[in-house]
Parts: structure tokens; sequence; C-alpha cells
């Protein structure tokens, strides 16, 4: 037998890896928890150490011959073995599956190389023993082989493997490290918000348990799973994992860096970060005082609410026809794709409509009293009408008169007699006003001009938000430096939004260096980062100050690329963006002689409607100045906004009153004329608006005095009948020109009268 082969050695090796062996094999036969990573293969380990473990049994209890190797690697595996079980044991479904993955791996493979180490010393000594031809000499030798085949054969699922390659291949091939994630991710079931939320909390948890024991070598472990979850969440990010709202991708900026959960209730730590309300949370209720993100330490653990991230989502749901969730319902299956699910204590981010928001006002010289407010000034993403979420902790009424909109006017197109129309200096965005509630406080109005001083009492939640703003200001303007255009477009995104409704963040983005990144990246070729860029220098622009700064760092030829390269959204704020500049008194020529005219046409001939508008009234403004109005009628400009009289185009307004501006001059009556006008023209004189009938007014008024044939003109379409009702029941602008023209229309006849007496 094998006592004659081994002659005398110590026993209790054996015994105790027989009996570490024999509770191993139990422990995996009753377990039920099929959420276990690499279970399967653990249950395979033991099925193998069960044909391993009656070779073990032929080793009696009587001394044998001294043999070191076998009884080391028989304590070694018997130690790995105890290690195994209690990792199975202590497992937990809250427990990181990318470090069970990676520890039970390890464990599986360090079993099986002792294993079959254990395996060829025995084969090795019944090769030189005499008794290895004897019957039972056979057998044993059978059941060794078999457990080697077993042990070689065995194929684990080796995630780890993946995960390895993972890490070494993502900076050098993402197609490969893709690859690896895609496994990595399918393999352990990481497809939802809450799953990844818990594994980042696990991870953390036993980084925090690691670093407190000084265990660096673990340590340096867990810093590669930490970077691992960081790759597995930009893959599922960038290939749309979490699906759609009723077919509407999810902007992936909307989503919490933790938990990749929709930001319902997004939320500022101390880090300068925004995360969901519950996923950050969660994080900070297990104790952790690490930022997720930056991995900075939280130098306090309160939350400051996001507002405007809150006013970015709560337009995305209204420019989407979406419904956001409210706190009473979670988001039904039908809404989503995927497992993305959308729930939320406090969705408090309302969308108010245009009559009940405060407004931002455009005052152009003497007309401020007529301007129609009736459009929001941001278009694109930001063209609804815009929200901003009043969140108090001690009421849950919210007051139209606590919501603020940075809105647009309905232009000075609509609201000026252009031909009367005197150039002042007057012609600035010279007031914005904001309304902003404050948790506890009294909501105080500031407004901006040359020479007004803001006043504005700051509580100390105030000083503190502003000093979170500032921090993250300083951060975003670094992120449009970075190379990376996904960080380009992220921090453009959000500048965009911090300087939407809010003054004093205007002032500090102002202030942080960021015109200079953001007017770069208007060259850029990703046309979305474009359209951030060119929108956050808009609303930027609403401040004097930081209007001058603007165009004094040279955004005209840059506003002009984006006219000819930018998608819709990105041409429409860009003419917006010329428009508030072009209220600056020495940027109307500057911008004139720039080549923005003809883009600008292009825009009113090919643009959307929204577009159209926005052309057209850049285009009046810059009409203002003398010079300007040539170039616009060589342009082509007249052709199009001919074509816009008609009612179904709601431009009526807007293109009569760029057209009395262009009548002034020779060009232009000639061009009114010759692209059919004057039909129109007289149309709106009898049906139009007042407004419209007003302008109207002005274009025929001077075609009729500076030619005879465009004055039989007029009069042959039937003009003296809406004129006549005009002069007495039009504004007081309106009824002084339409008696004007009916004057001239009697000298005229007048005159033809005397020539015919003669």
């Amino acid at each position: 037998m094998l006592i004659a082969i081994f002659g005398e050695m110590e026993t209790k090796y054996m015994r105790c890896l027989n009996n570490s062996i024999s509770r191993f094999i139990h422990l995996m036969s009753c377990q039920t928890s099929k959420a276990m990573p690499v279970l399967n293969d653990f249950e395979i380990m033991a099925t193998m150490l069960k044909h391993l473990k009656p070779v073990l049994d032929e080793i009696d209890e009587e001394k044998l011959a001294s043999e070191a190797t076998l009884w080391k690697e028989c304590e070694d595996l018997d130690i790995y073995i105890n290690a195994a079980r209690e990792f199975v044991e202590r497992w937990s479904p809250k427990t990181s599956k990318l470090l069970s993955v990676v520890r039970g791996e390890q464990l599986l493979k360090i079993i099986r190389r002792h294993s079959l180490e254990i395996c060829g010393v025995l084969c090795r000594l019944l090769r030189t023993s005499s008794s290895s031809s004897s019957f039972a000499g056979v057998q044993v030798c059978t059941k060794i082989m078999h457990c080697v085949q077993e042990l070689q054969t065995w194929q684990p699922e080796r995630i780890s493997g993946h995960i390895e390659e993972t890490l070494r291949s993502k900076n050098d091939d993402q197609i490969s490290c893709s690859e690896h994630l895609a496994e990595v991710v399918e393999s352990l079931g990481l497809v939802s918000n809450q799953v990844l939320l818990q594994e980042s909390i696990a991870v953390e948890k036993e980084m925090v348990k690691f670093q407190a024991n000084n265990c660096l070598e673990e340590v340096d472990q867990i810093n590669q799973i930490i970077d691992l979850l960081g790759l597995i969440c930009n893959y599922m990010l960038k290939n749309g994992c979490f699906g759609t709202m009723n077919g509407v991708a999810i902007p992936s900026y909307f989503r919490c860096p933790l938990s990749l959960d929709f930001m319902l209730d997004p939320v500022i730590v101390a880090s300068g970060q925004t995360f969901e309300r519950s996923s950050i949370q969660k994080w900070l209720d297990h104790g952790l005082t690490i930022c997720p993100k930056t991995r900075q330490f939280l130098s306090h653990t309160n939350v400051i609410p996001n507002y405007t991230v809150k006013a970015l989502i709560a337009n995305w749901f209204q420019e989407n026809n979406l419904k956001p969730p409210n706190s009473s319902e979670s988001t039904n299956a039908d809404e989503l794709s995927g497992q993305d699910v959308i729930r939320t204590d406090s969705f408090r981010c309302s969308v108010q409509s245009s009559d009940t928001m405060s407004r931002c006002s455009l005052e152009v010289g003497d007309a401020i009293g007529r301007l129609n407010i009736d459009e929001p000034y941001v278009s694109g993403e930001l063209s609804s009408s815009l929200c901003q979420e009043l969140e108090a902790e001690k009421s849950n009424h919210q007051s139209p008169d606590h919501s603020y909109a940075h809105s647009r006017t309905h232009s000075a197109i609509s609201a000026i007699s252009s031909y009367d129309y005197v150039p002042s200096s007057a012609t600035e965005l010279s007031r914005i006003s904001n309304r902003h509630e404050k948790v506890g406080e009294i909501m105080c109005e500031s407004s901006i001009s040359d020479k007004n001083n803001r006043v504005h009492s700051l509580s100390s939640s105030d000083l503190e938000h502003d000093e979170t703003t500032l921090t993250r200001v300083q951060d975003l303007v670094e992120n449009l430096k970075n190379p990376l255009n996904a960080l380009q477009t992220a921090a453009a995104a959000e500048l965009r939004l911090l300087a939407k409704n809010n003054m004093e963040n205007r002032i500090i983005i102002g202030k942080c260096g960021a015109i200079g990144p953001l007017i770069s990246l208007l060259r850029s070729d990703v046309q979305i980062t474009q359209e951030h860029a060119v929108t956050a220098l808009l609303n930027l622009s609403l401040n004097q100050e930081i209007k001058a700064t603007i165009a004094e760092a040279g955004i005209i030829e840059p506003l002009i690329h984006v006219l000819r390269t930018g998608n819709d959204t990105a041409k429409e704020n860009s003419a917006a963006a010329l428009f508030s500049f072009s209220l600056l008194e020495d940027f109307k020529l500057k911008i004139g002689r720039s080549g923005a005219v003809k883009v600008l046409v292009d825009l009113l001939a090919r643009g959307t409607i929204r577009g159209k508008k926005d052309a057209a009234t850049a285009l009046f403004n810059l009409s203002i100045c003398h010079e300007n109005k040539a170039r616009i009628v060589q342009a082509g400009a007249v052709k199009h906004l001919v074509q816009l009289l008609e009612p179904s185009t709601g431009m009526v307004d807007k293109s009569v009153a760029l057209l009395a501006n262009l009548s002034t001059i020779s060009e232009g009556r000639l061009a009114i004329a010759k692209e059919g006008g004057i039909p129109l023209i007289v149309e709106i004189v009898e049906s139009g608006s007042q407004r419209g009938k007003e302008n109207a007014a002005s274009v025929l008024l001077q075609l009729c005095l500076y030619s005879t044939k465009f004055c039989n003109l007029v009069l042959q379409e039937g003009a003296v009948p809406p004129l006549v009702a005009l002069s007495q029941s039009g504004t007081i602008r309106a009824r002084e020109k339409a008696q004007q023209l009916l004057g001239h229309f009697r000298t005229q006849r007048e005159g033809v009268a005397g020539k015919k007496k003669k």
C-alpha cells in the first residue's frame, strides 16, 4: 500500500486537508444563492476536489516517510480551501461583484495549482515505488490521472481575464477595451442603475476598510476596480445601455455620475460635483466621505440643490413633450426602454407657462414700452419658456411671482416704427431683472446697468452656494480647455445653464476666464459643442459689461462661422447673439462690414421658423445703421421678406418692420416693388395687426413719396379705403402716416387735374 511508498511522515496535514475538503464540498452542495459571481466555478471545483479526496484517504495514520514537498503542498491547499469556504460563507448580495470575481477566481486558480502539484508529487512517488505495479497502485494511479485530467481541462469563466484586459487596453485599444467591458457587464449583470450604485458603495466600503488596516496591496487592487467602474459607466452611457424615455434619447449629462440615474433631483456636494440626491444620499448614509467622481475628501456632507440642472431637465421634458415623473407615481414600464428605473421622492421643478413668467426686458430706444415679449430669448434646446425650480423647505407652494425666465423679445421689429426711429445710445440691452427665491429669505430683485449697484442680502446658505458655484465654474472653465470633446461639451452645456437665469452666475463666469475658451469652441467641428458654447455666450451677453468684453474678444467672426456650419439651434442662437452685440453702437457697423449680413439673409431664407425670426431681428437692428441698409438689400433680403408677408408664416410684423427700414433707400424701394411686395403690404394695411399696419403704412409712404409709378401701383391695389380706416382708428403714428399718404394722393390727383385743365 501507500504506507510502504511514503514511510513515516506527519499525517496531520492530510487529516486537516481531508476535513477541509469535506466541509467545502458540503457547503457547496447546500448553496442556493445563484447571484454570487463565479458560483458555478466554485461548484465545479468542489466536484474535482471530491475526486481528489479518495486518493488522499488512502493515506492512513501510521507514520510515513518524510516527504516535505507533499505535506507542504497539502498544508497550502488546506489554507486556500478554507479561504474559499470563508469567501463563499461571507458573500452577500451587498458584496462587490467585481471584487468577488477577482478574488474568487484568484482563489480558484491557486487551489487548482496546488491540487495539480499534489497529484504530480503522488504520481512521481508512485512511479518510483516498487508497489506501483500492484493492483492497488494501479487503482491509485488511475484516480490521480483522472483528477489531473479534470484539473487541466477545466476552463473557468475567467471574467477576471476580461477585467485585466480592459484595464490593460483602456488607453491603447478602445475597440478591444469595449469588447472586454461588454463581457464584464453582461457576465456580472451590471445593467441597472441600482446595481451600479450598490457596486460603487460596496467597492468604496472595501477601500475604507483596507485603508484603515494599511493593506497597501489590497488598496491598489481596489483602485483598479474603481477605475474599472468608471470605464463601465462611460461605456454604458456611450452605448445607450439605459435606453430612452418614450423613444427620446436621454442626454448623458442628465445622468448621475455615481449611479447613472436620470437626475430628477440633482444636488451639489462639497467637491462641486452634481449627483442625483437619492444616489449620493445612499453613498453618504454608508459613512463614505469621498467624492465618487473626483476622489476628493468631502469637507462636509451637506448637499445643495442644483437649480440650473433642474431647469435644464425641465426644459428637456417640455421640449420633448414628456411628462416628468412625480413623487406619487413611478414611471411605468412603457415609458422607458432598457432597465432604467426612474423614481423620485421630490421632483418639484415646474415648467412655468410664458404668461406666468417674469420677463427680462430688451429696451430699444424710446420704444421699450411697446415691446411684445412673447417669445423665449434662447431658442432650440432652451427655446421654450424657461423655468426655475423654487424649492422651499417650509412650503410646497409655488408662486408665479417667484419664478423667473430669461426671455427674448418679440423683437424691436414688431415694436418700432422703423422709419421714425432715431438711433441713440439707449439702444442697448440695458435692464435685466432676475428674481430668485432663497429658502427662508425674502426674494431680492436686482437689475444690471452701467451705473446701477446691486444690493442683495446674503445669508450663510447664499454665501455657501456662491462659493460652490465659483468652485464649480472654475472646474468647468478648466474642462473647456481640455482636449477631450466630451468634457468640453459637458462644460459648455453646464455654463450655458448657469448663465441662463442667474445674474450673479454670469458675473462669476465672466470673471473666471470662460469667455476665451467658449469663443474658441465656436469653431469646433462638433455641432452640439458649438450649440452649447454659442448659447452660453448669448446668455452671458445679457450682462452689459460682459457683453462688451465678449465683443472685444473677437466674437463676430466665430459667430459667422457658426451661422455657416452649426446645427439649427446653434444658428438660431448665433443670430440672436449678433442681435445682442449689435445693440452696442460701435458694433452695428463692424458686424455689417464683417460679412454677417449675407449669412443672416441665408438664415432668413432657409432657416427654421425660429432661425428666420432671429435673423430678421438681427437684420433689423443692423439696418438702423444707414450703411448696412444697402448691404441687406444687395444680399437679397427683400425677396425673402416679401415671401414672409404671408400670414401663414407668422412673421408678418417682423418682415414689414424691416422692409420699412429698407424702404428709406432707393435700392430698397425698387426691390420691394420688383419682388411684388406692394399688394401684400396694402393687404397688411387692411387686415394686419396694429403694429403691422403702422409699418406697412411707412413702407407705402416711402414708395409713393419717391415714385409716381409706385404711387399708381399702390392706388391700383385699392389702398385708399384701408388707409382711410387707418387714419381714423390706427395708432398715433399709423394715423399720421395714413393721413400723409391720403394727402399725397390728393396732391397727386389735383396735380393731374390741373395739368388736364391746362
